[in-house]
């Protein structure tokens, strides 16, 4: 099921700069426009965006109570004390607890590491982790992704004896917990350079500060830039400055020389090492992670993530390669339920919110499928089940729309919440819940417009096919990593056609298979991939035109590299039939 698309060609960069640039580069105009419209305008501000460099990463004292949180873990290290480092169960806490701990045990033997469980715990600092770090002589709890919003929870490990750390890259809200130090970069009194590390960024920034400070050689850390990508990916935080730089040099870590843990992760997803990108950590190994955490216990996934034995990573990746396939199957069926419940009108809302509930439904994959339900209806989706008692969900929104303001508007309503614009989690009572439906879809009628309820396909520029070259696309390629700020660019064909060899593909036979010319250019053929598209195949197998929206991308298949068109949408022309 897909919702038709708007299609808009960006407004072009300022011409004299383009070409200024394009001569002075010597690159193709499109390419010279891409760059302009990311603010790369000089020959020098090329060089540093195509040639990242780990100078350019700031000073990580910049960020406020960073000398605190450095003299206090060297406190605890030099006296022997025990850290415990603490995480959220997805693909961010565990990789930055993973991090952290594997940085720690190279200066002590009393750091150990807890993740929360998600059934029994629920998100973020739990007393239950507390009273466990308490219990097993911990004094000093370093809280990675999660803990920005725990100001009761650092009140109670104070009572206990236990000095927190928080390390979080979540929105604050007014008052900060009373904590030895809180990093985190969105803190309205930090003037930290770059605000949207993700959570195991800023747990980076920590063992950078702890190195710089204390004579540890910046290139130890290096090996650790594989686990940071991946929450760079999965968290989907915006691909420019220091993340950029970071995940560059992450994705060469990963291709080259990952650890155990995540060298498993890549084997099981039938990955060639060598040709990993961000993608393929988005679709393939994120979801492998998560799925510890969704199933099991994330645990699991930091116990793979810090494994020092490549037949122990073997065997915990095959463990959580079976979550990620039992995953796949639950969230495929309750998907099901869900798009059935909003079309026989079973839902709480389906007007302004897609608001569905189920109380036997898995919580561990109610976010999948809120992304699902998005896909399908284009609302601001809220998924609910029931867990320990209390109604408890995931909420994904649309572009344009701040969902989490619409769920803070119910905040009276419940008992926990937090996220960003586009997701959020959220816990109430049953009793509170028909109100707060009725509440988040008249705070959204009254917010949501027309417009944004109409997905928007955004192209960088028209192509023509003629233009898709080696030295093209050698170049494009350097705009990666991509992800949200640096997008891979979305490129516009008008007037295309099958040259005869479309095939449907998948199980299914739901996407195509398309080798595309352009009339104007009938020798210049490129083969293509559509997912979910199969409902045009028998209007393009007759050889009908349609105009095409798309990325270029890489395809790497048994030793083979070839070009492809991922198209993102297509229209008929039927007007010019």
């Amino acid at each position: 099921m897909r919702k038709e698309c708007k299609w808009i060609v960006k407004e072009p960069a300022d011409r004299a700069q383009v070409e200024r640039l394009a001569a002075e580069i010597g690159i193709d105009k499109v390419l010279a426009e891409l760059l302009v419209k990311r603010g790369v305008t000089t020959f020098q501000e090329a060089r540093s965006f195509f040639r990242p460099s780990l100078d350019n990463l700031h000073d990580p004292f910049l960020m406020k109570d960073m000398d605190v949180a450095v003299e206090r873990l060297h406190k605890a290290v030099e006296g022997g004390e025990g850290i415990l480092v603490y995480g959220d169960y997805d693909v961010d806490g565990t990789t930055a607890v993973a991090l952290v701990y594997s940085f720690l045990r190279r200066f002590t033997d009393k750091a150990d590491f807890y993740i929360p469980d998600r059934y029994d715990e629920g998100y973020g600092v739990s007393f239950k982790g507390i009273d466990w770090a308490a219990e097993h002589g911990f004094s000093l709890l370093i809280t990675l992704d999660c803990g920005i919003k725990a100001l009761d929870k650092v009140k109670y490990a104070s009572s206990r004896g236990i000095d927190v750390i928080v390390c979080d890259h979540h929105l604050p809200e007014e008052e900060i917990p009373d904590a030895v130090a809180v990093l985190d970069p969105k803190r309205q009194d930090c003037n930290y350079p770059f605000d949207d590390l993700s959570g195991c960024g800023v747990g980076f920034k920590l063992v950078q500060a702890y190195s710089s400070r204390y004579g540890v050689p910046f290139e130890s850390l290096v090996p650790l830039l594989d686990l940071l990508v991946v929450s760079i990916a999965s968290d989907l935080v915006s691909m420019v400055g220091e993340n950029r730089v970071l995940a560059y040099f992450g994705l060469k870590q990963l291709n080259e020389n990952p650890c155990k843990g995540l060298l498993s992760m890549i084997r099981f997803s039938n990955l060639e090492p060598g040709h990993i990108g961000i993608d393929d950590i988005v679709f393939k190994i994120g979801p492998r992670i998560n799925a510890a955490g969704r199933m099991e216990s994330g645990r699991l996934a930091v116990e793979l993530l810090t494994s020092t034995d490549a037949a122990t990573a073997m065997e915990l990746g095959e463990k959580i390669n079976d979550n990620n396939n039992e995953r796949k199957n639950i969230d495929r069926e309750i998907t099901r339920e869900a798009l059935e419940m909003v079309s026989e009108g079973r839902c709480l809302s389906s007007h302004n919110a897609t608001i569905v509930y189920n109380p036997e439904w898995n919580k561990g994959v109610v976010g999948i499928v809120a992304s699902r339900l998005v896909e399908a209806f284009y609302r601001p989706t809220v998924v609910l089940t029931k867990s320990n008692g209390f109604v408890t969900g995931s909420a994904r929104s649309i572009s344009g729309f701040d969902l989490y303001e619409a769920i803070e508007s119910c905040s009276d309503l419940l008992e926990n919440f937090g996220g960003h614009v586009y997701a959020a989690g959220l816990t109430l009572r049953e009793s509170n819940l028909g109100e707060f439906a009725r509440r988040l879809d008249e705070f959204i009628s009254g917010k949501i417009t027309e417009q944004m309820l109409t997905p928007v396909i955004e192209a960088d520029a028209r192509l023509d096919f003629s233009q898709i070259n080696p030295k093209f696309f050698r170049i494009l390629k350097q705009f990666q990593p991509f992800g949200p700020g640096n997008g891979n660019p979305i490129f516009l064909t008008e007037n295309v056609y099958d040259a005869g060899t479309g095939r449907k593909v998948g199980s299914g036979g739901v996407h195509m298979k398309l080798d595309l010319i352009q009339e104007a250019q009938p020798y210049h053929q490129i083969p293509a991939i559509a997912f979910n598209m199969a409902d045009y195949f028998d209007y393009i197998h007759e050889g009908n035109p349609f105009d095409v929206c798309y990325v270029i991308v890489e395809n790497y298949y048994r030793g083979n590299t070839s070009l492809q068109l991922r198209l993102k949408d297509l229209k008929k022309r039927e007007e010019l039939i």
